[in-house]
């Protein structure tokens, strides 16, 4: 699914009214609904329906405010005692916006505008007995902090019992940064229109939005494909796609070799983590790569494996190239950098592997800290093969020169243009980790908690990537399997544990279920069904 700034949503929505003739007042309308049915959702868990419950609605100027008082209106046809609150004189709303305060107050509802310590006790007693608030201030189009009038009411929004639904975007979190300057409302759902925007998933966006819902509000899709949008947010259906099909003919073969060059004393289970995660991803052989210092511990740990000594009682050094080079023939894939350590001694190795390793390579870990130090090894890549790299923040920092609030601050124009300049997919690991390509595109994941923020995981991933590759997927689609189905495993124990106590080793073995999960979703769309019953066995 496309991802945008609100430069580009709002030259989508000029031309669907003024080139393709949708009216903006339908446009508002269909906004109103969507929300109407997000609210009807979330309280149905409570309530049988809407009649008598409370809705408080807070309304800015703007055409977010429009969408706001259109929402009051149908909540009012559905029974709900309804209170808007409007930010603005009356009659300095404009437009749809005035129109709909004007059938609002055709209604049942109360309205009342903000104008003094009246107001406020009114809102604060409002905001105490409401089932659901309907944050509709500001939309897409702020920037910078909000009003010290309005993050008065905004902190008692946060602090009310209802349902908080944002129409568009949080008020005070900046559509295209995701920067929230002070406060910010902190809503349980945000409710978006059109396509989805950066602010969602970039900054602090995502702890302010809650579960965002993409309503298309009658804005046909082939509207979208000429937009030169890049930057897209990864979906079922798109990953699903990305799944290799295997034949009844496969074997162990076929499904791909991958070397995992890995670990270190004190870190063979980053090694074994790694490999974990490549075998529950699939992979036909794998080949680890490790200290003799440690091969039969990792032996042993991992046995459907095959571990390959070098010479090291405690971390690899430049010997381990003849032995990366003899196990690497006919291999899909390789990837380095699991418990590695910081040897300088293994740069060397690092040159070779860069030079002269024609399959796809992952970087990972202490292969990334290796190359800090030595910046133009990557250049060694250039036209040799495919390269994936994935730096958490901090990994970033060091191969960009940067601090890691510099990172934080720009995620995607750091992840893009280091894509670009490197030739490489960049998985830039976070909260919402970022897949950039070499030719300019951006990838969303939403997949993934704070369960995550544990140790071993990133090595599950490492793995997995390892695997996709071994398998013959593309190296951007293997990227951007390996993460989003990493943090799907992540959210399909979080169902069972919440967002902490489960471990790496945990998220490795989850991944079949979920990878299942997608392609099973896939067959019964693919293949239809009839009466009820599935045509198709997958």
């Amino acid at each position: 699914m496309r991802v945008v700034n609100a430069e580009q949503m709002r030259q989508i929505e000029d031309r669907a009214i003024h080139h393709y003739g949708i009216p903006s007042l339908l446009l508002m309308e269909n906004a109103a609904w969507a929300v109407v049915e997000e609210i009807r959702r979330c309280l149905s868990k409570s309530v049988a329906d809407l009649s008598g419950q409370k809705a408080v609605i807070l309304v800015g100027k703007g055409n977010n405010g429009g969408d706001g008082l259109a929402v009051a209106r149908q909540l009012v046809f559905l029974g709900m005692d309804v209170t808007a609150f409007v930010f603005a004189g009356f009659k300095e709303l404009k437009g749809d916006a005035a129109l709909n305060l004007r059938l609002f107050q055709g209604t049942t509802g109360k309205c009342f505008a903000i104008e003094g310590e009246k107001q406020r006790r009114l809102t604060r007693l409002a905001l105490a007995q409401a089932d659901v608030v309907v944050d509709a201030l500001y939309g897409i189009g702020m920037r910078g902090a909000l009003p010290s009038l309005i993050e008065e009411y905004v902190n008692e929004v946060n602090r009310s019992s209802g349902w908080v639904i944002s129409i568009d975007i949080p008020s005070g979190v900046e559509a295209n940064t995701g920067k929230v300057y002070r406060t910010a409302i902190r809503a349980q759902t945000t409710v978006t229109f059109g396509l989805p925007k950066w602010g969602l998933f970039l900054g602090e966006g995502p702890d302010y939005s809650g579960r965002v819902v993409v309503d298309p509000i009658s804005i046909p899709e082939s509207y979208f494909k000429d937009e030169g949008i890049s930057t897209f947010v990864l979906t079922d259906d798109d990953v699903g796609n990305m799944l290799p099909v295997r034949q009844l003919k496969g074997h162990k073969g076929t499904h791909g070799k991958g070397i995992l060059v890995a670990g270190s004393k004190g870190m063979s289970g980053a090694a074994v983590l790694a490999g974990r995660g490549a075998l529950r991803s699939g992979i036909g052989l794998l080949q680890i790569v490790t200290p003799d210092g440690i091969a039969k511990d990792v032996d042993a740990s991992i046995t459907e494996a095959t571990v390959w000594s070098a010479q090291g009682v405690d971390y690899l050094n430049e010997e381990a190239w003849t032995v990366i080079l003899k196990q690497s023939e006919k291999a899909q894939a390789l990837a380095v950098g699991p418990g590695l350590t910081q040897n300088p001694q293994f740069v060397t190795v690092l040159e070779e592997i860069l030079r002269n390793i024609s399959c796809p390579v992952v970087l990972d870990a202490d292969a990334l800290n290796l190359v800090a130090l030595e910046p133009g090894l990557l250049s060694l890549r250039n036209g040799q093969g495919p390269l994936i790299l994935t730096p958490h923040p901090g990994e970033m920092s060091r191969l960009c020169g940067c601090s890691v609030e510099d990172i934080e601050r720009n995620r995607l124009d750091i992840a893009v243009a280091k894509a670009v300049e490197w030739e490489a997919v960049v998985v830039l690991k976070g909260s919402v980790t970022i897949i950039a390509s070499p030719d300019g595109r951006a990838f969303f994941n939403p997949t993934g908690n704070p369960g995550l923020g544990t140790g071993g995981t990133g090595d599950v991933l490492t793995g997995s990537i390892l695997a996709w590759l071994a398998q013959g997927v593309p190296p951007l689609e293997a990227a951007c399997l390996g993460v989003y189905l990493h943090g799907k495993a992540a959210d399909d124990l979080a169902t069972e544990y919440g967002w902490l106590g489960f471990t790496a080793s945990e998220v490795a073995d989850r991944l079949p279920k979920v990878r299942r999960g997608l392609e099973l979703k896939f067959l019964e769309r693919k293949r239809g069904w009839e009466n009820g019953v599935a045509t198709g066995l997958g």
